[in-house]
């Protein structure tokens, strides 16, 4: 039985199909042929530079970001893909924020529309604590195909996990 920890919640007609592609082999070909562009965001430099220029475009008021990075760690942390953190420090008399995104470094290699979706997504929690409708709504103002997105980065997590498992 193929694992789908990546898309507990969807429809059970959906996951039979997921389940078919699976064990035709066919899910990565699929995936492959519908996202066959990868980024160049290979280091952690590139990758702020890259959450930036999102941010700088459709989120220019909202806080300044002290760290974006690859994360080797986060996949296996409560199945998160990305996180965003703020973190309060005393620093003299003065209480100073750091803003941070790590990202999964799964997506190192992962199609381009996938880092795109992870980042929108860490980024619309700057403005967004919770997964509510502001959240997506600011998710889909970004990407507009968002929740295509989402759904088809759960499917690549699945293909990864099932054919290295």
């Amino acid at each position: 039985m193929p694992s789908l920890k990546y898309l507990t919640g969807y429809p059970d007609a959906l996951l039979d199909q997921v389940r078919t592609l699976l064990a035709e082999d066919k899910l990565g070909a699929v995936l492959q042929r519908r996202y066959p562009e990868l980024h160049e965001v290979r280091n952690d430099r590139q990758l702020y530079d890259y959450t930036q220029e999102l941010k700088d475009r459709y989120l220019r008021k909202s806080v300044h970001l002290n760290k974006v990075c690859y994360d080797s760690k986060l996949e296996v942390v409560k199945h998160a893909l990305g996180t965003h953190t703020a973190i309060s420090r005393v620093h003299g008399g003065r209480l100073k924020a750091s803003r941070e995104i790590r990202v999964a470094s799964v997506f190192r290699e992962a199609p381009a529309a996938f880092l795109r979706m992870i980042v929108v997504h860490e980024l619309a929690h700057l403005k967004e604590a919770d997964h509510n409708k502001a959240f997506y709504q600011l998710c889909q103002h970004m990407e507009p195909n968002y929740l295509q997105l989402e759904f088809d980065t759960r499917l690549y997590l699945t293909e990864l996990v099932n054919r290295s498992g």
